[in-house]
């Protein structure tokens, strides 16, 4: 569905991006992660054909986003960061507009709105100026203006970018509908919702591809050691004798001594061994109270940190 090949950007002497290559086949949630200024924002620009590539190409179901950039770009539904919208239009008027500057037929258009309008939960503002909706209403509507011409691929850059907790819910329970029926591109600071709707992740750092993969496999990547962390009371000072004779135990270290008499420990172990079983038995019969049990995960925001500061060193 999206090919990027051997693409480059420069801005003067400046290298925004560096021979990059992906793919991304239909039907695909894919998320675009970096710091900032790392060549998010100019790959979708890219791909979206606002600006030109200095060298490679990108293909959109085949066409080429420079040779055929008409039918390129019909294939593609963009919602920007920012929201950036016509404020003194309704929501029914600025779809309507985005249909007919899409080239939606005559005939089609005023169904193709009528759909989106109800995809996008919009049909009770759709009579309201867009400068007197929330901000959460506002993404719907940058996002139906995107969808308004059924592109087979939408691009969002920072979907839920200044939204509340609510609102967020609401706009990623949206996307991962969407995603049954168009290739998405999600570009997004908030690396939990990457994680939750992404099946794929590709991780860009001035202007290189660092890493792609899914969510769970780069977390598993960086995952070095296998953590339990328990709160225990110990009042005969039992728990580094009997933890240590557990076999597979690597390390017992103390993390907090607690005002309320409990003690927080990380039991280290072998990356294939679970070892919770057996310490939850082993201090029970040496009467050691456990609080807390609870295995440390590795999330996709501790895999993103660790690929770009391996990256940064060289590694």
């Amino acid at each position: 569905m999206i090919q990027v090949k051997n693409v480059s950007k420069k801005y003067g002497a400046f290298q925004a991006l560096e021979n990059i290559n992906f793919t991304i086949q239909e039907g695909e949630i894919v998320g675009l992660l970096g710091p900032n200024g790392a060549g998010k924002s100019t790959t979708m620009n890219i791909m979206t054909g606002f600006i030109e590539q200095t060298e490679g190409e990108v293909l959109i179901n085949g066409m080429d986003t420079i040779k055929n950039s008409k039918k390129a770009k019909k294939e593609i539904g963009y919602m920007p960061e920012g929201v950036p919208l016509y404020q003194d239009l309704t929501v029914k008027e600025f779809v309507s507009y985005m249909a007919e500057l899409k080239s939606v037929a005559k005939k089609e258009r005023s169904q193709q709105v009528e759909q989106v309008l109800v995809q996008t939960q919009l049909k009770e503002v759709e009579g309201k100026l867009i400068k007197n909706l929330s901000r959460g209403y506002k993404q719907r509507v940058s996002m139906a203006g995107a969808l308004v011409g059924n592109p087979k691929v939408l691009i969002l850059d920072e979907p839920t970018v200044g939204l509340d907790p609510k609102q967020i819910t609401e706009i990623r329970s949206l996307i991962k509908s969407l995603g049954k029926k168009h290739t998405i591109i999600l570009s997004s600071h908030i690396l939990s919702e990457v994680s939750q709707i992404c099946q794929r992740v590709i991780i860009i750092n001035e202007g290189k591809i660092v890493a792609i993969d899914t969510p769970q496999n780069l977390e598993n990547k960086v995952k070095k050691e296998n953590a339990i962390v328990v709160i225990v009371e110990d009042k005969e000072n039992k728990i580094e004798k009997i933890t240590k004779n557990i076999k597979g135990v690597k390390e017992l270290k103390l993390i907090r001594d607690n005002q309320d008499g409990t003690k927080q420990y990380s039991i280290t172990s072998k990356e294939e061994v679970d070892l919770r079983k057996e310490i939850f038995e082993k201090y029970a019969k040496e009467h050691i109270t456990i609080f807390e049990m609870k295995r440390t995960e590795i999330t996709l925001e501790d895999a993103f940190m660790k690929l770009i500061e391996n990256k940064e060193e060289g590694k």
